[in-house]
C-alpha cells in the first residue's frame, strides 16, 4: 500500500511506524511543513495508560520514550493568598522536540520516508497514493479543502492562554494562581527536563483586555513562581482555544487523525495521547483485510466512541477555568478540590481523601502507595534491548 501521512506530529509519525511494522511491503511517505528540528510547543504530558498502550504496539520506541521522560509526582496548587495544597497523581512529560526526534528516528530505521519543508496544500497537488492520512493540525488545510464533507466544526473558547518556556524547573505539575487590579491570571507548568519547564498562562478575556500583558509583564505577575528566570513565547502569541470536531473522519482514501480530526483543551493534557491512539486504531482497522472503506469507517466508529469520555471531561475542564473567578474565595483545600474535580466525576470518598491527605505525613504514604502502582504497571512492561 502507498499512504502518505501530511503531518510530522506524534500521531503522522507514530502512524508511519506502525504502517511500516504491519506491512513492510508499504511504501509510508511523511511530508511535514517544518524544517528539520522545528517545531511548535514545549513539552508533552502523558500517563501511564499511553505507556501501556506505546509497549503494545511498538516496544523499541516505547523504550526510548519511556528513558527519556521526565517524571513527576503530585501535583501543587498555588493560590495568591491561600496556603499550598497537594494533589494526588504522577505523570511523564518529554520535550515536543524529542518526542518528535525519538519518532522520526524509529520511522526512517524502518524505511519511512521523511521529506520536510514540504506542505502540500490540496489533495490534488500529492503524488498517488492508496491511503493519505491528514494530520496537519487543528488548522489542517487539507480537512479546510473539504469541510462540508467533513462536517468540521470549530468552536472557540471565551478565554485567553499563551503556551511558554522557562528555564526554571518546577518539582513537579503545578497550578498557581495570582490577582491582579484587572482580575485573576494563572498557569499550567510542568518540567519537561532536567533544565526547563512548560509555563501555560491563561486568563479570561476581560482580564487579558485590561492587561493585554506583555512577556514581561507575565515575568513580573509570576516573579515569585519563577524565582527570577524568564519566560520565552518562542514568538507566538495569546490565543483562544478552538474546539475541533467533525461529523466524517473520512472522503475517499483521505482520513483524519489527531488535532485535525479532534482537539481537547490543554488542561487535562491529552492531545499528544489522543494523536498518537488514532495511529494505533487506524493501523489496528487496517489490519482486517475487508477493504479501506470499512477499515476508515471502523477507525473513525472505534476512536470516537473511545475518545467521548475524554472530550466531555475535557469541556467541563475548559468551562471550569472559564468561571475560575467564581471559586477564588474558596478555603484553600475546598478550591484545590474543585480544581481537581473540575470534570465532575468524582466519588464522595475522592474527597475526603483530598482532605486528609494534606499533611506530610499522609502525603507521602499517598506518594507510596502511588509508586508501587507505577513500579508494578512498569514491570509488566516488556523488557527490549536497543
Amino acid at each position: 500500500m502507498r499512504i502518505t501521512c501530511i503531518g510530522g506530529g506524534p500521531a503522522g509519525l507514530y502512524f508511519a511506524v506502525l504502517a511500516r511494522l504491519a506491512d513492510p511491503a508499504n511504501r509510508v511517505t511523511v511530508l511535514e511543513r517544518n524544517p528539520p528540528g522545528v517545531t511548535y510547543g514545549w513539552g508533552v504530558v502523558f500517563w501511564d495508560d499511553l505507556l501501556d498502550d506505546l509497549f503494545r504496539y511498538d516496544p523499541v520506541s516505547a523504550r526510548r520514550i519511556w528513558e527519556a521522560a521526565y517524571q513527576w509526582d503530585e501535583y501543587e496548587v498555588r493560590a495568591a493568598g491561600k496556603p499550598v495544597t497537594h494533589l494526588g497523581g504522577y505523570g511523564f512529560s518529554l520535550g515536543r522536540h524529542r518526542l518528535l526526534d525519538i519518532l522520526a528516528e524509529r520511522a526512517r530505521e524502518l524505511g519511512v520516508e521523511i521529506h520536510y519543508e514540504d506542505e502540500p496544500t490540496s489533495v490534488d497537488a500529492l503524488p498517488p497514493a492508496d491511503l493519505i492520512v491528514a494530520c496537519d493540525g487543528a488548522g489542517s488545510r487539507i480537512r479546510d479543502a473539504a469541510s462540508g464533507h467533513f462536517g468540521t466544526q470549530i468552536e472557540t473558547g471565551s478565554n485567553r492562554y499563551l503556551w511558554l518556556g522557562t528555564p526554571h524547573v518546577f518539582r513537579t505539575f503545578t497550578f498557581g494562581f495570582e490577582r491582579t487590579d484587572a482580575g485573576w491570571i494563572w498557569f499550567h507548568a510542568y518540567p519537561f527536563t532536567s533544565t526547563s519547564s512548560t509555563f501555560i498562562v491563561e486568563c479570561t478575556s476581560a482580564t487579558w483586555e485590561a492587561l493585554n500583558p506583555s512577556v514581561g509583564d507575565l515575568e513580573r505577575i509570576f516573579a515569585r513562581h519563577l524565582d527570577g528566570q524568564p519566560l520565552d513565547d518562542g514568538g507566538r502569541g495569546w490565543l483562544n482555544f478552538r474546539r475541533v470536531t467533525n461529523e466524517r473522519w473520512d472522503a475517499g482514501n483521505v482520513v483524519l487523525m489527531g488535532d485535525a480530526a479532534h482537539t481537547t483543551h490543554f488542561a487535562i493534557g491529552s492531545g499528544t495521547k489522543l494523536a498518537m491512539q488514532d495511529a494505533m486504531a487506524l493501523a489496528s482497522s487496517l489490519s482486517v483485510s475487508d477493504g479501506l472503506p470499512a477499515a476508515l469507517e471502523r477507525y473513525e466508529h472505534q476512536r470516537k466512541a473511545a475518545m467521548a469520555p475524554l472530550q466531555r471531561a475535557a469541556y467541563a475542564s475548559s468551562a471550569w477555568f472559564e468561571r475560575m473567578p467564581d471559586y477564588a474565595s474558596l478555603p484553600a483545600k475546598q478550591f484545590s478540590y474543585a480544581l481537581s474535580n473540575r470534570r465532575g466525576d468524582y466519588p464522595a470518598w475522592r474527597y475526603l481523601l483530598h482532605m486528609s491527605t494534606q499533611g506530610a505525613v499522609p502525603r507521602t504514604m499517598l506518594r507510596w502507595t502511588l509508586s508501587a502502582r507505577r513500579w508494578n504497571r512498569a514491570r509488566r512492561r516488556p523488557l527490549v534491548l536497543i
